[in-house]
C-alpha cells in the first residue's frame, strides 16, 4: 500500500510539472516570448547588474512586467517623434510579438547577462537605431539616438515597469528600493548615450513632467494606441487577457497621461473591477510562470 502511494504520488507530481512546463510554454509564446529566456549569470564580478540589484527582482517577475510594458508603449506614443521613428521604420503591425521579443530579449541580456552580453545588446540596439531617422508630422527632423528621445522612452519605461511592479509585484518595495532601481537603470540609460538621466523617483517624475509641453498624440500614435488596445491575440482567452491587462495599464497612468491618450477615466470601475481582476491574474500566471529565484 505504502509502495503504491509513493508511485501514484510521483505520478501526480510528474503530470503536475509537464502541465507547469506546457502551460509555461504556451504563456510566453501568447506574449511573444518564443525563446527561452538568456542564461543568468550568477557571477557577480561578471554580471551587468548586481546580483542583489532591484532591477533582477522587478524584471524577473513576467505579469506584473506585462503591465508596465503595456503602460510604457502608450506613454511613449505620446511623443510625436518617438511615434513617428516607430510608424515610419518599425514593423510593428505586422509582427508585433517580434517587436516584442526583441525588447523581452534586450531587457533579460541587460538585467541578468554579463557585461559582454549587455554591452552587445546595447551595441545591436545602437546599431539599430542608427538608421531610425526621419521627418515627424510637425516638420521637425528625428533621430531614434538622440538623446533627447532615448531619454524620454527610458523614463517611460522606468517609471512604468516600476509602477506595475509596486503595485502587483511579490516583493514590497520600499522607496530606498524604488530610488535604487532608478538609479540602477540610470546606469543602463547612460551606456545608452543618454545625458544626466535621473537617479532618483522624484528626479524620474520631474523628467517626465518636463517633457509634458512636447507630448502629443498624433495620428500616427492614435494607430498605433488602437491596434494595442484591440491586440493580436486570437483566442477569447488571450484577448480577454489583452483587454484586462490594457485596462490595468490605463488605471495606473495619471489623469493628465490619459487625456493626452485620449482615454477616459474609469476610477471607480479600475478600484473594483480591473485593479483587483489584475491582481488575481497575476497570482494565476505566476503559478505558471513563476518569478527566478532571488
Amino acid at each position: 500500500m505504502g509502495n503504491t502511494r509513493k508511485v501514484s504520488a510521483t505520478v501526480a507530481s510528474e503530470a503536475l510539472t509537464r502541465l507547469r512546463r506546457r502551460v509555461n510554454r504556451d504563456i510566453r509564446n501568447a506574449v511573444g516570448l518564443s525563446k527561452e529566456p538568456p542564461p543568468r549569470c550568477n557571477d557577480p564580478d561578471e554580471a551587468y547588474f548586481a546580483l542583489d540589484s532591484v532591477a533582477r527582482i522587478i524584471h524577473g517577475d513576467l505579469p506584473p512586467m506585462l503591465v508596465g510594458g503595456l503602460g510604457s508603449l502608450f506613454i511613449q506614443m505620446l511623443h510625436p517623434h518617438t511615434m513617428a521613428g516607430v510608424a515610419q521604420h518599425s514593423r510593428y503591425r505586422e509582427d508585433p510579438l517580434g517587436r516584442l521579443l526583441q525588447t523581452a530579449n534586450f531587457i533579460g541580456f541587460t538585467t541578468y547577462g554579463t557585461r559582454s552580453e549587455a554591452y552587445a545588446s546595447i551595441e545591436r540596439v545602437l546599431a539599430v537605431h542608427q538608421v531610425v531617422r526621419g521627418v515627424a508630422d510637425d516638420g521637425v527632423p528625428y533621430f531614434a539616438n538622440d538623446p533627447h528621445l532615448l531619454a524620454w522612452v527610458h523614463a517611460a519605461e522606468t517609471s512604468m515597469f516600476l509602477t506595475a511592479y509596486r503595485r502587483f509585484g511579490v516583493v514590497r518595495l520600499s522607496d530606498e528600493d524604488a530610488d535604487r532601481y532608478v538609479l540602477e537603470m540610470a546606469n543602463l540609460a547612460l551606456d545608452l548615450g543618454m545625458v544626466d538621466p535621473p537617479t532618483s523617483v522624484a528626479a524620474l517624475e520631474a523628467t517626465i513632467q518636463r517633457f509634458r509641453p512636447e507630448l502629443r498624440l498624433s495620428p500616427d500614435g492614435a494607430t498605433a494606441r488602437d491596434f494595442v488596445v484591440h491586440g493580436v491575440q486570437r483566442g477569447p482567452i488571450q484577448r480577454s487577457v489583452n483587454w484586462l491587462l490594457v485596462r490595468c495599464s490605463f488605471a495606473l497612468m495619471t489623469p493628465w497621461e490619459l487625456e493626452l491618450l485620449g482615454v477616459k477615466r474609469r476610477p471607480l470601475r479600475n478600484r473594483l473591477f480591473i485593479v483587483p481582476a489584475t491582481a488575481l491574474l497575476c497570482r494565476l500566471l505566476r503559478l505558471f510562470v513563476p518569478p527566478p529565484p532571488r
